[in-house]
């Protein structure tokens, strides 16, 4: 069973080429029992039902799949997880790997792109997506040690991957290879690229309440940032105009051939209870898994730089594994910028001298990323008129 390709349809398909809904506690049928023969193949779920129906035990399975993977706990089988729960089913060696014309996705890309990166062989980030870095990555290893450099992962290449050595030592490689390109990239904003993806978009106005929709304020957190930008003479790009509504996939893409150096997506929350309140930032990373130590380190200063200037509440930093974070090549962020369905911050977020403050939050974070830690000063202080801009 192959798991849907990245590039295919918005909506996913089942190994037995029905579309999927959504699947949660209390449904039943063939989808179901799907879902839970994988989770009982990963060891979540021991003991699957004799009828395939959402019960308990596999909400928990679920629930606990999710939280591994990085992906929203909510006990829903849509999109993202039905992808997550295909890739989990392919180990190392289960097939063959190369670039095709729609990638191979799957804990086995990723478990070949950790190898090459051990061996000191640039595949990426291991986000277990098989794209041309690590095809590269691997026809270099098959010319180095005397195999077909064909770009395929089959049994001779498997055999040569188990028997060799680590190679990089002093730190994972990946993070080694971005933060050396952090300190290439110089400490002057000038002539850097950063993309920013206000969310939602057209007729998707994504989070409601207090008479407010995420879109429009996105939108304009995003155009106020987009000024900010250009003043310090960064080249800042946005995702979507105000009528469209590409999907995670396009905007991916879209930072992804403009070479960014930095990708901020913007958001705002809701919540079924009016309490629930504050800022969050995310950035890309898999547990003990592959993350984006650049990534973090920008979202950790998003959310200090806003949190400082704001009385919003910490929700501190979390990794995740959503598409929007994963599928980009630079360092990425989403920002989630309190709650809509929470008076106190629907009121802020109704100010526009509140957007303002988050704005120039966000750009004294994106000028802390690239400073050297000796000229680093302390959260909150820096203003828009101090920023270096040569």
């Amino acid at each position: 069973m192959l798991p849907a390709p990245l590039d295919s349809a918005p909506v996913p398909y089942l190994s037995r080429g029905r579309p999927l809904q959504l699947y949660r506690h209390g449904d039943r049928g063939p989808a179901v029992a799907d879902v839970q023969a994988t989770l009982s193949s990963l060891g979540l779920l021991p003991r699957p039902p004799a009828e395939p129906v959402f019960d308990e035990a596999t909400d928990r399975a679920l629930r606990e799949f999710q939280q591994r993977r990085g992906l929203s706990v909510d006990g829903i089988v849509g999109a993202e997880t039905y992808r997550a729960l295909a890739a989990a089913r392919w180990k190392l060696g289960d097939r063959l790997l190369s670039l095709a014309t729609r990638p191979f996705v799957g804990d086995d890309v990723a478990a070949l792109q950790e190898r090459l990166l051990e061996l000191g062989f640039d595949a990426g980030r291991a986000d277990g997506i098989f794209g041309p870095r690590t095809e590269k990555a691997l026809r270099r290893l098959q010319h180095e040690y005397g195999l077909l450099p064909d770009g395929t992962c089959g049994p001779a290449t498997l055999r040569a991957l188990r028997q060799l050595g680590r190679h990089v030592t002093g730190g994972r490689p990946q993070v080694l290879r971005e933060t050396e390109a952090l300190h290439q990239a110089g400490a002057a904003l000038p002539g850097k690229i950063v993309v920013l993806d206000p969310g939602h978009g057209g007729h998707d106005r994504g989070a409601t309440g207090n008479g407010l929709e995420e879109a429009a304020l996105v939108e304009d957190l995003a155009a106020r940032l987009e000024g900010r930008l250009a003043a310090v003479g960064v080249r800042a790009l946005l995702t979507r105009g105000v009528g469209s509504n590409p999907s995670v996939a396009e905007r991916a893409a879209f930072a992804n051939e403009t070479g960014a150096d930095l990708f901020l997506s913007l958001h705002v929350d809701s919540a079924p209870s009016a309490r629930c309140r504050g800022v969050a930032s995310y950035h890309f990373g898999a547990g003990s898994g592959a993350t984006s130590t650049v990534g973090e380190e920008l979202a950790s200063l998003v959310q200090r730089e806003v949190v400082a200037r704001t009385d919003l509440v910490n929700c501190r930093v979390h990794e995740k594994t959503w598409e929007i974070l994963r599928l980009t090549r630079m360092p990425a962020v989403r920002l989630e910028l309190g709650h809509v369905t929470n008076p106190g911050d629907a009121a802020r977020l109704a100010d526009p001298a509140f957007r303002d403050t988050v704005a120039e939050g966000v750009l004294v974070a994106v000028q802390r990323l690239f400073l050297p830690a000796d000229l680093d000063p302390p959260t909150g202080v820096m203003r828009l008129p101090s920023l270096p801009v040569g």
